[in-house]
C-alpha cells in the first residue's frame, strides 16, 4: 500500500516548496499566542470531555470522562468475602508493574538487602517503556546544567509543575546517564565516545541521549537482563494488581493479583508497596487513537485513588502531534519527535510550513488540529481521517544522504512494509493520545498520601504539569523508580504491619451510595474494552 493519486499530488507541492522551506525559519509563536492556539484546539481545554469527580480525595477534580467512569467504579474484590487469612506471597517489598520504573525500583530495593516481589500485568517489559523512541535528557555537557534543564521542564510544563520534582529529576540526570551506561545499555556515541545528543521539542540545550530510535527498547532491555540476573527478585508475570490492601493502621500491606490466565486471585502481603502500572492510552479519551502498549489502562491509579491516595493534573493528558495517519493499519502508532529535531517540518495540503517544527508538544499538536479542523489545510486519507505531512526527506537534504536508515531505522521499516521510502517521502500525521501527564501525588522519594505506598512513572503526578517535554519521560521512570525503590526498601525495614484488611473498599462503596451513584461497571479496566471480557 502506497499513497493515493491525490495525496501524491499533495506531495508534489511538498516537493516543491522544499528549496525555499530550505532557506526560511519558521517563527515560534510568543506565549500568547500559544495560549490561545492551547485554549480553542488542544482536547485538554474541550469541556464535554471532562467531568468532575463526586467521590474520592480529589471530588471536585476534573478528569476526562472515561477515566473519570474507572474512578467512580466498583471493585473487583468483594471485601465481604475475600479471604485475607491466606497469604500467597510475602515480600518486603512489592513492586507492580513491569516497565521502566518497575524495574528501576526492583533493582534499587533489591541493593538494600531486602526481598522484593515484582508482579506485572503482562510480560515483564510490556510497557510503554519499550516503545519510547526518541531519547532522554540528562544535562551532562559543559554548556549546560541542571539549571537550565529545570527552566526547560518549568516551562515546558507551563510553569505549572511541582518544582521540588522538577528538581530531582533534572539533578539525578546525569547520574541515571552513568547508572544505565554501566548496566550495558549503549547509547549513541561519536567515535571518540562522545555521546551523540540532540535536540527536542521545547529545549534550549542539546541533551537528547539516543540508541537510534530503540532508546526506550534498549532501556527496557538492560533493565530487564539485570533484574533478571538477581536471584533475589522475584518476578511473577500476567498477574495485574486489582486491589491495594492495608492493613488496620491505614498502611499498605500488599495487594491481590489476579492470573490472567485462571482468574484465580493472589494475595500478596508487603512491609511496602510500589506503583508503577503506567499509564492509560488505551481508554481513548476522546477517541483518539493512541500509542500506548496493550495494557495502559491506568489501573494503578484506580487502586491507589480507591485506597485514598491523593491525585494530581488528571484533567491534563498529552496529544503527540506525530502519531501516524496513513496507512490506517498503523494509525496512532509514535512517529517519534526525533524526526523533527533532525529537521523534518511540518508542512499543510499544499505544502506550507504552518507551524515552528520543535514547539512544546501540546501546542504543536494543537497547530495541527486546527490547520485540518479550522483551516481545512489537512490531508484527508481514504477512510476520512485527517493529516499533516511530516517532511523527512528533508532530513536527507539538510544532513545527507543515509542519515535516515541511520538515525531512524526503526522509523525506515515501519512504514517501509507499506510501500512508504520515508527518506524520499513524507509521513502523514496527526496528533495521538500519548502520555498521562497527571496521576497519583508524589513526594520527591515516591511517597503517597498513603502510607508505605510509593510510586513511580507515568502513573505519577506533579513532575510534568501541563505538559511533558520529549525526553523526560524515560529520565522520569528511572529518576523515580531508583528513588522510590530505595525508599520503600529502607521503610520496609523499619515497619511494624498490622491485620491486613480491605476495610476501605467498604468505606468506598458507602462514598459511591452517599453520593447517589450505582455504577454498573467494575475497575481497573485491565485490557481495552475492544478484547475480550475479562473475568
Amino acid at each position: 500500500m502506497s499513497y493515493t493519486a491525490e495525496m501524491r499530488e499533495s506531495i508534489k507541492k511538498v516537493e516543491a516548496t522544499r528549496p525555499r522551506r530550505m532557506e526560511e525559519t519558521h517563527r515560534r509563536l510568543t506565549l500568547e499566542e500559544q495560549q490561545d492556539l492551547l485554549r480553542r484546539f488542544h482536547p485538554d481545554y474541550l469541556r464535554e470531555g471532562m467531568r468532575e469527580l463526586r467521590v474520592g480525595p480529589n471530588a471536585g477534580d476534573r478528569t476526562p470522562n472515561e477515566f473519570a467512569d474507572l474512578l467512580e467504579a466498583r471493585s473487583r474484590v468483594d471485601p465481604r468475602t475475600f479471604d485475607l487469612s491466606r497469604v500467597d506471597y510475602d515480600t518486603d517489598v512489592l513492586v507492580i508493574g513491569g516497565g521502566g520504573a518497575g524495574a528501576s525500583a526492583a533493582l534499587l530495593a533489591q541493593e538494600q538487602g531486602v526481598r522484593v516481589l515484582l508482579a506485572t500485568k503482562l510480560r515483564f517489559g510490556d510497557a510503554n517503556t519499550m516503545m519510547a523512541q526518541g531519547g532522554i535528557q540528562a544535562a551532562d555537557r559543559p554548556e549546560d546544567s541542571p539549571a537550565i534543564h529545570y527552566l526547560d521542564v518549568i516551562g515546558g510544563g507551563h510553569f505549572t509543575n511541582i518544582p521540588e520534582l522538577v528538581e530531582a529529576l533534572v539533578m539525578d540526570a546525569p547520574e541515571v546517564i552513568r547508572w544505565l551506561e554501566s548496566l550495558g545499555c549503549m547509547f549513541d556515541k561519536l567515535p571518540d565516545g562522545t555521546m551523540v545528543e540532540a535536540h527536542g521539542g521545547g529545549t534550549s540545550r542539546k541533551r537528547m541521549h539516543s540508541a537510534r530510535d530503540y532508546t526506550g527498547a534498549e532501556i527496557m532491555r538492560t533493565l530487564r537482563d539485570e533484574v533478571r540476573s538477581r536471584p533475589d527478585i522475584q518476578v511473577l508475570e500476567f498477574a495485574p494488581a486489582i486491589e491495594l490492601v492495608l492493613d488496620d493502621k491505614g498502611q499498605a500491606a500488599g495487594a491481590i493479583l489476579m492470573n490472567l490466565e485462571t482468574g484465580d486471585r493472589l494475595l500478596v502481603r508487603a512491609k511496602t508497596v510500589v506503583l508503577a502500572t503506567g499509564g492509560s492510552g488505551r481508554l481513548h479519551y476522546q477517541g483518539f487513537p493512541t500509542t500506548n502498549h496493550y495494557g495502559a489502562t491506568g489501573d494503578g491509579v484506580v487502586i491507589a485513588y480507591r485506597a485514598g491516595a491523593r491525585l494530581a493534573f488528571m484533567d491534563t493528558m498529552q496529544y503527540h502531534p506525530t502519531g501516524a495517519a496513513y496507512p490506517e493499519q498503523i494509525l496512532g502508532l509514535l512517529v517519534t519527535e526525533k524526526v523533527r529535531g533532525l529537521g523534518a517540518q511540518v508542512v499543510n495540503v499544499d505544502g506550507e510550513q504552518f507551524v515552528y517544527p520543535l514547539e512544546t508538544r501540546d501546542v504543536e499538536a494543537a497547530a495541527f488540529i486546527r490547520e485540518c479542523k479550522e483551516r481545512g489545510k489537512g490531508v484527508i486519507t481514504p477512510t476520512g481521517q485527517p493529516g499533516v505531512w511530516l517532511d523527512s526527506p528533508m532530513i536527507e537534504w539538510l544532513k545527507g544522504p543515509g542519515t535516515v536508515e541511520k538515525a531512524l531505522p526503526a522509523m525506515v521499516r515501519q512504514f517501509k512494509r507499506f510501500g512508504i521510502d520515508i527518506a524520499k517521502e513524507p509521513m502523514l500525521v496527526y496528533p495521538t493520545l500519548h502520555y498521562q501527564n497527571g496521576g497519583v501525588l508524589l513526594q520527591t522519594d515516591g511517597s503517597t498520601t498513603v502510607p508505605n505506598l510509593f510510586a513511580a512513572g507515568e502513573i505519577s503526578g506533579g513532575v510534568h504539569g501541563r505538559n511533558r517535554l520529549m525526553g523526560n519521560s524515560l529520565l522520569e521512570i528511572t529518576v523515580f523508580g531508583r528513588r522510590a525503590g530505595r525508599a520503600a526498601a529502607l521503610k520496609a525495614k523499619e515497619v511494624k504491619p498490622g491485620r491486613l484488611t480491605l476495610e476501605h473498599v467498604l468505606a468506598w462503596e458507602r462514598q459511591l451510595a452517599e453520593a447517589g451513584l450505582n455504577p454498573q461497571i467494575v475497575s481497573p479496566l485491565l485490557l481495552p474494552e475492544y478484547t475480550r471480557h475479562v473475568r
